[in-house]
């Protein structure tokens, strides 16, 4: 009989006992927290020495760094990723920090994108690199930068490998994605698209076949696509950027005005 009383007294008590531990834990854990929070300098710089000891030993047991691959680049030189990353043979692989060598890699100019990787035994850090296409050349000020896929300025010397859209103006490079976009979808015309000029920061003026001796159509401020679908159409059924015109005037919605080039005639 008293052994069952004990039971029925157990299976009451059980869950104060239980609060109570619980209670205790949370107590001990907020005098813990307080402690290591005041000795947190001190704490972290032991922590610190530590892990120093501990790499160091590791290095020297065979986890020191072997070799750095690199791949994917063409226009950035392996020794520009060497000198930015700042890793030596027998570094500690396991110490690296691999988003601090990502950021490094990529404040280089042509670096659109990179990936590290750690690869054991042997040791290599290996790079992945993705760099920046040129899409255009902007013209600024006498000046010529080459301006990526993201209209971003590529901020080094750059020589043209083949023949590149000119952009001009204040502001184009910003636009420029924008223009790609709807002059992309007709690769015909695309392809004979010289330069685009920025006006006024606003509109742009588009120039075929040839720099100085082409046809400029004028784009207008807004429905700068459903112009250039009209300019599709034009060309197409009508050629009217093969006729002897010095430029095209897109900017009225309901009407195409054109200048005849009559320089022949002036020549004679």
């Amino acid at each position: 009989m008293v052994a069952a009383d004990n039971k029925v007294y157990e299976s009451v008590i059980w869950p104060y006992r239980l609060l109570g531990n619980l209670l205790l834990l949370g107590v001990i854990w907020l005098l813990t927290l307080g402690v290591i929070t005041v000795r947190h300098n001190l704490v972290g710089k032991q922590i610190d020495s530590l892990l120093d000891e501990i790499y160091d030993k590791t290095a020297a047991v065979g986890w020191g760094l072997n070799d750095i691959t690199i791949e994917g680049r063409h226009k950035t030189s392996k020794e520009d990723v060497l000198r930015a990353i700042d890793l030596k043979r027998g570094d500690n692989i396991l110490e690296i920090d691999l988003d601090d060598v990502i950021a490094k890699i990529q404040t280089l100019p042509w670096v659109k994108r990179a990936v590290v990787s750690r690869r054991y035994f042997p040791n290599v850090i290996h790079i992945g690199i993705q760099e920046k296409n040129v899409k255009s050349i902007w013209q600024y000020k006498n000046e010529f930068y080459p301006i990526d896929e993201d209209g971003n300025i590529i901020e080094t010397e750059f020589v043209p490998e083949k023949n590149l859209l000119l952009i001009v103006g204040e502001g184009a490079p910003e636009h420029f994605n924008s223009l790609l976009k709807v002059v992309e979808k007709d690769k015909d015309l695309f392809g004979r698209l010289k330069a685009a000029n920025f006006i006024s920061n606003r509109r742009w003026n588009l120039v075929f076949d040839d720099i100085e001796n082409g046809v400029t159509v004028k784009m207008p401020e807004e429905n700068f696509e459903e112009a250039w679908k009209k300019l599709v159409k034009l060309d197409k059924t009508r050629g009217i950027l093969k006729r002897k015109l010095t430029f095209v005037d897109l900017r009225l919605k309901n009407k195409v005005i054109v200048r005849l080039d009559t320089s022949d005639d002036n020549a004679e």
